[in-house]
């Protein structure tokens, strides 16, 4: 599995740290990691560090995590992601979205 996750029961928080693809082939992980159970968490960390490469699934995948998580109520702060992908995620609007660190 590509992704790497962490929940901390204390904070309710889910951590995904993922790997050097963010694409349509990690569709499945990212679903069973954190749209799998039946309530969300009550905050999510998408760790975009080690990423190189994403493409538009990607996209949208973070598109139904906000959704699962309560869309405007949700709590998801994207990190770590470098320049080049911080600038793809402005593009996009995922700056108004999304909390990017």
């Amino acid at each position: 599995m590509s992704i790497n996750v962490h929940h901390d029961s204390d904070t309710d928080c889910l951590t995904l740290q993922l790997g050097e693809h963010f694409d349509f082939s990690v569709h499945r992980d990212f679903h069973d990691a954190c749209l799998g159970p039946s309530r969300p968490a009550r905050s999510y960390v998408v760790d975009l560090g080690e990423v190189t490469r994403m493409d538009s699934s990607a996209l949208g995948m973070l598109l139904l995590l906000r959704e699962h998580a309560g869309a405007d109520r949700a709590e998801i702060r994207l990190v770590n992601a470098g320049s080049e992908l911080k600038g793809t995620l402005r593009v996009a609007g995922f700056d108004k979205l999304f909390v990017l660190h």
